[in-house]
């Protein structure tokens, strides 16, 4: 697997991480929300262009998921990605809201139940 440049040469997703295979914190799920600081730190950090591609999508707020699908990379390259961006405070990450433990709303599930019935 590997991410084509515009010369056509394939890039190990490997070297994007500088060999590095675990991300150095567990902020990260598939579904946690990164949004790109605004303004950025004004202490220039040394970016790759995949940095400043993740900056870039994260203007507004999206999934790690998402992310990783838009960049075609794999989760785990990109996550170890964010992880430099969060320690270099460009990123704010937050995770997913959970719904509240309370019981489940059962006009909603009736209606889902009948919606599916008519299929």
């Amino acid at each position: 697997m590997g991410v084509g440049d515009s010369a056509g040469r394939l890039v190990r997703p490997f070297t994007l991480t500088g060999g590095r295979t675990r991300p150095s914190r567990a902020d990260f799920t598939l579904i946690a929300t990164v949004t790109a600081v605004d303004p950025q730190p004004a202490t220039p950090a040394r970016c790759q262009p995949e940095h400043t591609r993740i900056l870039r999508l994260c203007a507004a707020p999206v999934a790690v998921a998402e992310l990783a699908a838009r960049l075609d990379l794999p989760v785990s390259v990109v996550v170890i990605l964010l992880c430099d961006l969060l320690e270099a405070g460009r990123i704010t990450v937050r995770p997913p809201r959970l719904v509240s433990p309370t019981a489940p709303d059962l006009d909603l599930l009736q209606k889902v139940r009948d919606g599916l019935g008519r299929l």
